[in-house]
């Protein structure tokens, strides 16, 4: 591959074996890098890029964000294009840390700037049928799904998938907000009307009875070098992610076929950067990909601590063009996310000696993103327990009672 590669001496050619010319660059440290949303997810990734001796801008509507506390920010609209090319003034290669960016500023900014990760799997990943479209065109099954234009559509629907089912809005929506779980023939008129307020195309799934909920960030650089993370079991609650388990408490060969199969979707894909593929683990060990995310990934906060390169550290050097690092796990790990209501019982707990972490053997590393206001539900930080075994960090989460009920 040709292309440049950027940084305080400037920008040198960039080769790989076939010699193949295209737009990629190595971007090295020195330069800027620009994030288009200023959330957690950036602060994060400022946090790790700093480390390496990168600078950041990033943009964001909301004053103070996350990431504007740790690098400079542009306060504007997402869709506001003069604030975009700003950005792309300050920046030598611009990233995203969430798939609601507009993807028309995203396909703008790849004329006047360097998008390594482009605008279409942006395009892709924001809407559930084209992206189940184009985890099927990888060759990875996901669970059968129809498009629904109307109210008699989703009645033959449910009839052919049967109850429960799924009704998922096809763009918006997380955390499980933009769903409906159908239970009975009478929740259908309601279940239709309410999502199609939404203005968007509506998709049903079959309900998958799944034995565990799986995760696995996969990384790809430009030069095509795929890395994928260990898979992580995670539990959620009201439909929020609570824990994150690694290793996942699965078979070794289960675990295998999950990477392998993250690995197929950031190949298939061309991803640059990273990519989160949520997974639904069944009793007869089947795996079926439930949605992806193109970008660092709640499930994958564990390996802040936990591997020898964390997502963040991955994210920077693929969309930099650099090696990939070392994805190895170094200890078990929990990752309990910290919401709204359980801010006050943690920072109660901070100034004291944690006799429970000590007995236990475990090692608690608290990351706040710095939100002004804890609301309920939010997501305010995370904890990574690290510990002999995943048991040891789940009993010091029960002891704490932060988390209770």
């Amino acid at each position: 591959m040709e292309g440049e590669s950027c940084g305080i001496d400037g920008c040198v050619p960039v080769t790989n074996e076939s010699g193949n010319a295209n737009k990629a660059k190595v971007i090295l440290p020195g330069s800027t890098v620009g994030i288009l949303g200023g959330g957690q997810l950036g602060r994060m990734l400022a946090n790790a890029g700093s480390a390496m001796g990168y600078r950041f801008v990033t943009l964001d509507p909301t004053s103070d964000a996350p990431c504007g506390q740790v690098a400079e920010q542009i306060v504007a609209a997402y869709d506001d294009r003069e604030a975009a090319r700003e950005l792309a003034k300050r920046a030598d290669v611009i990233t995203y840390e969430f798939e609601n960016v507009d993807a028309g500023v995203a396909a703008m900014l790849m004329n006047e700037s360097y998008v390594p990760q482009g605008s279409e799997l942006l395009y892709t990943t924001q809407h559930r049928l084209r992206e189940k479209r184009a985890i099927e065109a990888a060759g990875v099954q996901v669970a059968p799904y129809a498009e629904i234009r109307n109210v008699e559509e989703l009645r033959e629907a449910v009839r052919r998938f049967g109850l429960p089912s799924v009704l998922k809005t096809a763009t918006g929506g997380y955390d499980g907000k933009g769903q409906w779980v159908i239970r009975s023939e009478a929740e259908i008129e309601e279940a239709y009307e309410t999502l199609s307020r939404a203005r968007t195309e509506l998709v049903l799934e079959q309900f998958i009875r799944f034995e565990k909920e799986l995760s696995v960030i996969a990384a790809r650089n430009p030069q095509g070098e795929i890395r994928t993370f260990p898979a992580a079991e995670n539990i959620h609650v009201d439909n929020i992610l609570h824990l994150s388990i690694v290793p996942a408490r699965i078979e070794a060969a289960l675990q295998r076929d999950a990477e392998a199969l993250a690995a197929r979707i950031a190949e298939g894909l061309g991803v640059v950067g990273l990519i989160a593929v949520e997974l639904f683990l069944t009793e007869g060990g089947e795996l079926f990909v439930n949605e992806l995310a193109p970008r660092p990934h709640n499930s994958g906060h564990y390996t802040m601590e936990a591997c020898r390169t964390s997502q963040f550290e991955q994210h920077v050097r693929a969309v930099c063009g650099l090696p990939l690092g070392d994805t190895s796990l170094m200890t078990p790990v929990v990752m309990v996310n910290v919401l709204g209501e359980h801010m006050e019982p943690l920072l109660a707990r901070l100034p004291d000696t944690d006799e429970a972490a000590q007995r236990l053997g475990v090692a608690a590393k608290v990351h706040l993103y710095g939100k002004h206001e804890a609301k309920h539900k939010r997501k305010m930080g995370h904890v990574n327990v690290l510990a002999a075994d995943t048991e040891a960090a789940l009993a010091w989460i029960s002891e704490t009672n932060i988390w209770k009920g």
